[in-house]
Order: structure tokens, then C-alpha cells, then sequence
């Protein structure tokens, strides 16, 4: 596999899907090509990515299941959400070296009529960041937790997946509301960091094999938010703890992403439906840019000021490579990243 080289910048480098997964994904389910970098027309620019963001939803578009977007198809670029200068423009909006958010995907070079583009200027201080704290995962955890949540001052609000990219902004944004914080997380280093690194009251290690009855200690007044990233056991541990009235935005189910079978053991749906009725729970999935697309400029307003003034901690997990892509994604469902994972795909400079 070739690394990007700024002095032949004729080739582009794609990551593509060659087969579909059963069960975790695997290196030979895609495939790495070198073909021609593209040329922009009349009205097009030519972007080069720079910062490529690899996250769990992309899992599901590797299934032609049906859902709520359409599959990657076999032998296409992998999507994803990217952070690119312009290379070349002929469209009267866009300079050269301009920093754009776009959605081009596992690749060095895309072409764009400027349809979904986000400006970011000539010199942002810190671009990944608008693939991050700043961009779909910052605008999840506030959407979610503050409009499905509702969290207030005084309860109890539990995150899976808690140093993850959602997860870990979900738990800081509840502390700067007054509640109390409990994080799920994997493993001794990360469940650490919850604490000391992002000020959470807790965490508790979901590899623990009395993890229902650690939660159960520390939350003794109950659970009246729990924001869902992970499903499986961490749920079977928290529903019986969910308070009257508690509220579960439903944000992703990590746990469950290479399944290729329902779950050994009994039928949980029963004692699921009744406690949601007995309990009058609200449980709320959501699409952040389907449902909450037209509020970014009130998430990123507070997400701004809360990270000028020290408020909320970020930390990313940067690749090196796109060479790496793969590697990385097949860990990040694994649970290896710790923080917000992206792959430096080609220099800064033009």
C-alpha cells in the first residue's frame, strides 16, 4: 500500500468495499486502489482530503439492510465525513486552499459541486475538530442529551461508551447541567480518565464481571437519564435501575453491530415493554442531522464558549495514514480507539 506523496499528487488512493461483512468486519472485505486523481469541471472543485473521521455508524453502511440511509454498494468509496483543502476551483464560491467539512469519503481526492459543503476558512486553528467536538459527534451528544434527555440539576445520568466521542462530551455536558455522572467504559485506563480527565462522579468498567452490581451501588437513587451508545449487557444492567419518568435517548448499539444472531438467553422484550410502561419511560432514537441538522448553530454557539472557557476536555485518537483506515475502523468496534478517531489522510499544506 502506497502513503500519500505531495510531490506526485497524481494519484488517488480509495478504500473500497469489496464484499459484505458477517459478522466483524475483515481486511479482505475491502479493497485498496490507485486510480487517476480526478479533474473538476465548470461549477466543481477539486478537494484533497486531509482529515478523514472513522465512526461506528459506518458499520451499518457496509449491510444492505434495509435502514435509514443507503449502503455503501460493492466495489464503492467508503463514506465518510472528511476535512479537506481545495486543491482547484471552477465554481465562483470557493478559493484554492480554502478548509471545507465534507462527506467524501475513504479517499486523497474528491470532486464537489459545493452541495453540503462547510466552510471552515484558510486558517482554522484546529480543523479535525469540526469532524469532532465541533461536528456530528458534539452535535449528538448535545442534541440528544439536552432535547431527548433533559437532563436536571440534582439527577442521575448514566453514558455507555463514556471516553468514546459521544460518549465523553454526553457526560461533561450533564456536569455543566448539575447532575450527577456515571460513565461505562472499558477498561481500568479509561474508566480513569472518565473521572479525573472529564470530571465524571464514576465509571465503571463494563468488562467487570459484577457490573450490575457496581452500577446498582453507585447509582443508589436510581437512573433518570441513560444515553444508549452501546446496548447488550450494559442495558440488561441499567434497566432495572431506571427511575419513573427516566429518559434513554437512543444513540447507537455498538454492542450488537457484527451480530449475525439474535442474543443467547431469554426473551428480554417482556420485561423491557413493561418496565417502559409501569415506569412511563421515554426511549427516543434519533438521526442527529436527519432530526437536528437545522440547530448546529445552537449546539456549536455553547459547544464554542464552553471549549474557550475550559469547560470541556477533547481528546482525539489521530491516525497516521490511510493506508490505516481499515486496521482502525475494525478497532474502533472493538473498542481500541480512546477518544474521537481520525485518520490524518495527507498533509496541511498545500
Amino acid at each position: 500500500m502506497t502513503t500519500f506523496n505531495p510531490q506526485n499528487g497524481t494519484i488517488n488512493r480509495q478504500w473500497v468495499l469489496a464484499s459484505r461483512p458477517v459478522g466483524a468486519p475483515a481486511l479482505s472485505n475491502f479493497n485498496f486502489l490507485e486510480s487517476e486523481k480526478p479533474t473538476p469541471k465548470q461549477g466543481e472543485v477539486l478537494l484533497r482530503t486531509v482529515y478523514l473521521s472513522l465512526d461506528p455508524y459506518m458499520r451499518g453502511r457496509m449491510s444492505d439492510a434495509k435502514s435509514y440511509a443507503e449502503p455503501v454498494g460493492i466495489n464503492e468509496v467508503m463514506v465518510g465525513g472528511t476535512v479537506c483543502r481545495v486543491e482547484a476551483s471552477h465554481h465562483p464560491d470557493y478559493e484554492i486552499g480554502e478548509w471545507v467539512v465534507a462527506y467524501s469519503g475513504w479517499q486523497d481526492y474528491s470532486i464537489s459541486d459545493g452541495s453540503g459543503l462547510l466552510k471552515l476558512g484558510k486558517a482554522p486553528a484546529k480543523p479535525s475538530y469540526a469532524l469532532g467536538v465541533m461536528g456530528m459527534p458534539g452535535l449528538t451528544a448535545y442534541m440528544g442529551l439536552l432535547d431527548i434527555g433533559q437532563p436536571q440539576a440534582g439527577e442521575t445520568v448514566v453514558v455507555a461508551a463514556a471516553t468514546g466521542a459521544v460518549g465523553s462530551l454526553v457526560g461533561q455536558i450533564a456536569k455543566l447541567k448539575g447532575c450527577k455522572v456515571i460513565g461505562i467504559a472499558g477498561g481500568e485506563e479509561k474508566c480513569r480518565s472518565a473521572v479525573e480527565d472529564l470530571g465524571f462522579d464514576a465509571c465503571i468498567d463494563h468488562k467487570s464481571p459484577d457490573l450490575a452490581e457496581q452500577l446498582a451501588k453507585t447509582c443508589d437513587k436510581g437512573i433518570d437519564v441513560y444515553f444508549e451508545n452501546v446496548g447488550g449487557k450494559v442495558f440488561d444492567a441499567v434497566l432495572p435501575l431506571l427511575n419513573p419518568s427516566a429518559r434513554v435517548p437512543l444513540c447507537g448499539l455498538i454492542s450488537q453491530y457484527n451480530a449475525t444472531e439474535l442474543p443467547k438467553g431469554p426473551d428480554r422484550m417482556p420485561m423491557l415493554m413493561g418496565t417502559l410502561l409501569v415506569k412511563r419511560i421515554k426511549m427516543q432514537g434519533f438521526i442527529v442531522f436527519d432530526d437536528y441538522g437545522h440547530r448546529y448553530n445552537e449546539f456549536s454557539q455553547d459547544m464554542m464558549q464552553w471549549l474557550q472557557e475550559g469547560k470541556i476536555t477533547y481528546r482525539e485518537d489521530l491516525v497516521e495514514g490511510l493506508e490505516n483506515a481499515v486496521e482502525s475502523f475494525i478497532g474502533l468496534l472493538d473498542g481500541k480507539n480512546f477518544g474521537k478517531l481520525v485518520i490524518k489522510v495527507g498533509p496541511d499544506e498545500l
